[in-house]
């Protein structure tokens, strides 16, 4: 007999070492591969959402801005006149009231009063082109935005809170209020206290 011939207790042997190897080692890493890539996937969804919401927050600061400039160069043109139509006003309002004063039947008066009514009328014709428009609210509610009350009264025949008198004009441009309007507002008359019913001391 052949002394290479194995025995069977070493048959026996080499058998328990091959079952005492650990099985699927392979397939072990290969699930642990798996996890890490989809957590850094996970990682790099959430890190380009953040990057998209900051460019979509960065575009819609940009729209905002735009709007706002577009508005300020707006307002710039409608309102570039303010200051200047504001001093024209005080001029506008002497050659009214010396249009008023002017009283008589003279060659001179007149004479007076026809070019201080054309000054007026070229007044208006300026201001209607570069949008300034002329409150004058006789007969209107009394508008707080626009009017300044100069007095309250009672006046027969007029709504309570009506304007019945403008003092002097006011003035808007492009929607803007330039001066309000001076006025007289009508106000309820007050009632009268009633007499209160006699007591009969002898009851």
């Amino acid at each position: 007999m052949s002394t290479d011939q194995e025995t069977p207790e070493s048959q026996v042997e080499t058998a328990n070492e091959t079952v005492a190897e650990p099985p699927h080692t392979e397939l072990v890493e290969h699930e642990l591969s798996i996890d890490e890539l989809t957590q850094a996937l996970a990682q790099a969804e959430k890190k380009a959402q953040e990057n998209w919401d900051k460019a979509v927050r960065a575009q819609a600061e940009m729209e905002n801005l735009k709007r706002r400039t577009q508005k300020d160069l707006e307002d710039a043109h409608k309102f570039a006149l303010t200051g200047f139509a504001k001093e024209l006003l005080p001029v506008l309002d002497s050659l009214m009231l010396g249009l008023q004063a002017a009283i008589g039947d003279s060659e001179d008066v007149k004479k007076f009063r026809e070019g201080s009514e054309l000054t007026i009328k070229q007044f208006e014709s300026v201001f209607e082109k570069f949008k300034i428009e002329t409150i004058n609210p006789i007969g209107q509610p009394f508008n707080a935005e626009q009017h300044q009350a100069m007095a309250m009264q009672v006046v027969e025949g007029a709504e309570p809170n009506t304007v019945v008198n403008v003092f002097q004009k006011g003035y808007m441009l492009n929607g803007r209020l330039l001066r309000p309007a001076m006025v007289l507002v009508a106000k309820a008359p007050e009632k009268k206290p009633t007499d209160s019913p006699g007591i009969d001391e002898q009851a």
